[in-house]
């Protein structure tokens, strides 16, 4: 049984760039190209924002990779305008070489109480020794996955348009939802902030969350 952490990899990508295709892209409706400026998006962004106008948003998507436990993506693949590709547990069998013969468990850190995290531990092993004993009697991957727990680690891949992007922080940043998500979540739009002020810059997140339970961040070509 391996405990491991969650991180997300973003796909890279220029955020001024980005801003500057939507507002190209804004422009058509207007026939207004040639009051392009080296900044004149920023106003036109924020125009277009404060008017409801966000279709221009979908012009442009960012993909990132999310390494978290399958309970977040159940969550997260409730978002219909987004593309995810995600970890088969049908078919990735983790009593095979590739995966170390073990299950990756993602590490609840936001579970406290020590006593807690133990009973917590302790059916994570149990789960683990059943699942590969069912594999020693001939069950199969499909048969073993159903007692797979949420806490079962995996990796997916989500793509989403810069209006989609929007929608999901506003509503998976906040301390309404789960700890594995925040995890992700938060430090997902921080860095979204960062990029791109003038379209994610208002949006709120629970900065009472610990800094120190965020998912590692990085940014890679992908």
């Amino acid at each position: 049984m391996r405990i491991v952490k969650p991180y997300v990899i973003v796909e890279k990508f220029d955020g001024v760039q980005v801003m500057k295709r939507i507002e190209r892209a804004c422009r058509t409706c207007y026939r207004s190209e040639g009051k392009i400026t080296e900044d004149s998006y920023k106003n036109l962004i924020k125009n277009c924002i404060n008017r409801g106008h966000e279709s221009v948003l979908e012009h442009e998507k960012v993909t990132v990779r999310i390494y978290n436990d399958i309970g977040s993506y159940k969550d997260l693949t409730r978002h219909r305008f987004a593309s995810f590709s995600v970890e088969s547990t049908r078919y990735c069998s983790y009593d095979k070489d590739k995966y170390g013969n073990e299950i990756s468990f993602m590490d609840p850190v936001y579970i406290e109480d020590e006593k807690v995290y133990e009973v917590w531990k302790k059916t994570m092993q149990d789960i683990e020794n059943s699942y590969l004993e069912m594999k020693k009697l001939g069950a199969t991957t499909d048969m073993c996955r159903n007692i797979l727990p949420h806490s079962t680690a995996a990796e997916y891949t989500m793509t989403a348009n810069i209006r989609e992007w929007k929608h999901i922080f506003e509503l998976r940043a906040n301390n309404h939802v789960h700890p594995a998500i925040r995890q992700v979540m938060i430090p997902l739009l921080k860095y979204f902030k960062e990029q791109m002020p003038d379209i994610f810059g208002d949006i709120p997140y629970d900065e009472e969350f610990n800094p120190e339970y965020y998912a590692e961040l990085r940014v890679e070509e992908m």
